[in-house]
């Protein structure tokens, strides 16, 4: 299978790693979404949507994780030197009503149609294994833009059915009819291997780029059901440029948390 060349080249000997661009591809998700809370989770999301502030989404929110909107774009993982204002627990839900976010989430289990689990392995009544909880995953999908991000792309994360709905996906709203429906959008999923989406007529999982290096076969292999795949050519998630560069390694990560979560 021949693929277009990656978009627009780095500069010479900046070349890319895989983290660099999983931050660009979970990045595009906050593009142009204008004055809305970012709420990243994981360390390539937090650097992304860092990255996505600095550069082309310039109106997005930040937090500091508690109970603040912070005014500066600190590093990941460093505190933030300027408090544009207060958002404790209950503004934060308020907002999160309004459907004024947009989080990136991860999951234990994500299936065709965009159900997520983070609450357990197992039937619900005997599980294997217990995790998170629901949390606010359901208000989180059904009043705001949703997407995912997924560090290890297995069989045993893309699952033909999770064990519990804890993220609606788009068959489940569906089904729960207008009410669920209505500001129902899950945006894009990023893994360690590539980039989807569910922009598809009946919202199954889509393949959009595969990070350089990556092949069909291999994502079709690490996935638990068939994937819907454009008729040409797949193309290669997009190269960060050479400012993009300079910003996550010396600017928004200069300490590599990133390849912490994704090897090169």
């Amino acid at each position: 299978m021949t693929r277009p060349r990656p978009g627009t080249p780095e500069a010479p000997g900046h070349t890319a790693t895989r983290a660099e661009y999983c931050v660009i591809a979970c990045a595009e998700a906050w593009r142009d979404d204008g004055e809305i809370l970012a709420s990243p989770m994981g360390t390539v999301p937090a650097v992304a949507a860092r990255l996505a502030k600095l550069t082309f989404s310039p109106d997005l929110l930040l937090t500091d994780g508690e109970a603040l909107l912070i005014g500066d774009v600190p590093a990941v993982g460093s505190a933030s030197a300027v408090a544009e204002g207060w958002l404790p627990y209950r503004r934060h839900l308020t907002m999160v009503m309004g459907g004024r976010r947009h989080v990136m989430m991860g999951a234990s289990q994500l299936d065709r149609f965009g159900n997520q689990n983070i609450s357990c392995i197992g039937a619900w009544e005997r599980p294997k294994r217990q995790l998170l909880g629901v949390r606010g995953a359901p208000v989180n999908t059904l009043n705001n833009p949703v997407s995912y991000w997924i560090p290890r792309h297995s069989s045993r994360v893309f699952v033909e059915k999770v064990d519990m709905i804890s993220g609606v996906g788009y068959d489940s709203a569906a089904a729960a009819g207008p009410s669920a429906t209505r500001f129902h959008e899950l945006r894009r999923v990023v893994s360690d291997l590539g980039v989807f989406d569910f922009d598809t007529p009946d919202h199954r999982m889509r393949l959009v780029s595969l990070h350089p290096g990556v092949t069909l076969e291999e994502v079709r292999e690490a996935t638990g059901f068939t994937l819907a795949v454009p008729d040409d050519d797949v193309p290669y998630t997009r190269e960060p440029t050479a400012e993009e560069l300079r910003l996550i390694r010396d600017v928004v990560d200069p300490g590599g948390l990133r390849d912490r979560e994704v090897r090169p």
